[in-house]
């Protein structure tokens, strides 16, 4: 990976498959955080269901939302294959053709997520302000397309798919 110069955004000029999931991700995370606080701590383990999805659409392409939006008519920016055949393709899966920036940033959310909605539960609930800063980070990235974690890996050479450079 070769570094960069710039910032890097995400397109914002529509409402695409892997943006709502940002937006339903992030509002979860921080919704989630709240309730652990505030409520109960278990639900820590909302939180742990999200950065585990993460997880797997980093490895695997497969979103749960992503499928969701996908079936209620939102057209994904990042598609593996919509149509085979001529035909429109049942499911939604992220490409995962090699890795790529967007892909790195699942997996390091979903990481970073899984162990700290596990610390906050288990340890100390002082780990809900990472939970609760990765939450509002996510919905802040859904609206601006910035994402502070997004410009670190494009600054060190990651490559983006779906970037406009400022």
């Amino acid at each position: 990976m070769k570094g960069r110069q710039g910032l890097f955004f995400v397109k914002t000029d529509w409402w695409y498959v892997e943006r709502i999931v940002w937006l339903v991700a992030g509002t979860d995370v921080l919704l989630s955080s709240l309730f652990t606080f505030l409520v109960n701590p278990n639900w820590a383990f909302s939180m742990l269901f999200v950065g585990l999805c993460s997880i797997l659409v980093a490895l695997t392409g497969f979103c749960i939302v992503g499928n969701v939006m996908y079936f209620l008519g939102a057209t994904p920016l990042l598609p593996a294959e919509v149509r085979r055949g001529g035909e429109q393709r049942r499911l939604y899966f992220m490409q995962t053709d090699r890795w790529y920036l967007e892909r790195y940033i699942y997996i390091f959310v979903g990481v970073n997520l899984s162990l700290s909605s596990l610390l906050a539960r288990f340890h100390s609930a002082y780990w809900l302000y990472f939970t609760g800063f990765v939450g509002m980070a996510t919905i802040f990235f859904a609206f601006t397309g910035f994402c502070i974690m997004a410009n670190f890996l494009y600054r060190i050479g990651a490559e983006p798919r779906m970037c406009r450079n400022i």
